[in-house]
């Protein structure tokens, strides 16, 4: 993790990580306020870095505000976009952060984005001193593993206009945001493609 601009967490509005945590455990207050000793606010720019290839996940992030892809590079240099989060979400690298060995991947702002971070070391501490908390990051690697092997389902039953009609219809917002190229290449199908698909269904 780079460390870019540190925002003031008394100015910071963490009530969206409240909500997302409290949809899956409830905390009490004394159980948030143990939380929030334990998370610093960040900023990060258009096109900047959250998680760099090579480098080792040492954290846990829920972005507040924005929207960020996950991507690998080609051998050509390109990026192929393997999947993106938007606000409410949570993001890592759970192979990189759990196995503590270099990602993979990239994890890039496509628009200013602001987050909440939880360092693994703090993770772990938090584990221990509030028991919901392991059972949050338990739900949350459930879900990523499903939400991984729900997309390599889609790509091998689904046809590229099932898959982007599913994306419309499950989030119109990541369409309305991502660029053209990150949407096709998540979709697994050129950028043409998704162009030719997109005029057909307008």
């Amino acid at each position: 993790m780079r460390q870019f601009e540190l925002k003031d967490m008394s100015s910071a509005d963490l009530s969206l990580l409240r909500q997302a945590i409290d949809t899956q455990v409830s905390l009490s207050d004394e159980e948030w306020n143990q939380l929030l000793a334990r998370v610093s606010v960040r900023s990060f720019g258009k096109n900047e870095l959250l998680l760099k290839e090579g480098s080792v996940c040492n954290c846990l992030i829920f972005i507040i505000s924005g929207a960020v892809v996950y991507y690998s590079l080609s051998e050509k240099g390109e990026e192929i976009t393997t999947d993106f989060a938007l606000e409410g979400s949570w993001v890592t690298d759970n192979r990189s952060r759990l196995s503590q060995t270099p990602s993979h991947l990239n994890i890039k702002a496509i628009e200013a984005t602001d987050v909440a971070i939880i360092a693994e070391s703090d993770l772990n501490e938090l584990y221990r001193s509030v028991p919901k908390m392991e059972r949050l990051g338990r739900i949350l690697i459930e879900r990523a593993y499903v939400r991984l092997v729900q997309l390599s389902l889609d790509l091998q039953i689904l046809s590229a206009e099932e898959r982007y009609l599913k994306l419309l219809r499950e989030n119109p917002e990541a369409v309305r945001r991502l660029p053209l190229y990150h949407i096709a290449n998540y979709l697994g199908i050129a950028p043409k493609s998704l162009s030719r698909i997109r005029g057909k269904l307008t």
